[in-house]
């Protein structure tokens, strides 16, 4: 299994930091991953829904502690990535870099944080990527 896109959507808040989407294989994608800050740092929640009871339960998740840390691991590096981006601190012309092959793609939205209603705008709209 490869991770073979990440759309890192940034907000301003508190505790959420962004929505993510990411795609295995170009062929599945799971929406509404949120980038947390808790206590110890940040870490990924998976998309869950709210049952009748109250209680949340995932929708989607890895099913093993080794999956689960590729999957945040590769989340956490492409947000601060955008934050690094945001922050002016890529002295770099985006114009003039040229991709590793052999790397997967990684689509990199706006970087400007947006309002939590501007993201679930945006991320409602973007979620069905086309399709290669």
């Amino acid at each position: 299994m490869e991770i073979t896109e990440v759309k890192v959507f940034p907000v301003r808040e508190e505790k959420l930091k962004a929505f993510v989407s990411v795609v295995f294989d170009h062929c599945f994608m799971v929406n509404d991953i949120k980038v947390i800050h808790g206590r110890e740092g940040l870490f990924i929640s998976m998309p869950s829904r709210r049952k009748k009871n109250g209680d949340f339960k995932d929708v989607a998740h890895p099913l093993n502690n080794d999956t689960r840390r590729l999957i945040e691991e590769r989340i956490l590096d492409e947000y601060e990535q955008i934050l690094q981006v945001d922050k002016g601190a890529s002295a770099e012309d985006p114009a003039s870099r040229t991709e590793d092959s052999s790397k997967p793609v990684v689509e990199k939205p706006a970087t400007k944080e947006k309002t939590l209603a501007e993201v679930e705008e945006l991320h409602l709209r973007d979620s069905f990527w086309s399709v290669p």
